[in-house]
């Protein structure tokens, strides 16, 4: 019976840990979130007539209006490139 008594307290011993150690990833990680939130500042992105700008890879602008070119036969046009 000492056996399984004591094989029950480390159980308990080792799961009270196991959450005690849980608890602290969550709360330290939810403090570095707030901090970081906080005190570092986001980047904007220049806002020209109510849309954000985002700088395109030059090679990949002129890849994507060659194929449309060649696609249209000349007679499509690309006005702008967005990402989903």
């Amino acid at each position: 019976m000492e056996n399984i008594n004591e094989a029950l307290s480390l159980l308990a011993v080792g799961m009270i840990m196991v959450f005690f150690i849980l608890f602290l990833v969550i709360v330290i990680g939810n403090v570095v979130v707030l901090f970081t939130n906080r005190f570092v500042q986001d980047v904007q992105e220049p806002v020209r007539g109510g849309v954000a700008v985002r700088t395109t890879n030059s090679k990949k602008l002129a890849a994507i209006t060659a194929m449309v070119d060649m696609i249209t036969q000349g007679e499509g046009r690309v006005s702008s490139v967005q990402k989903k």
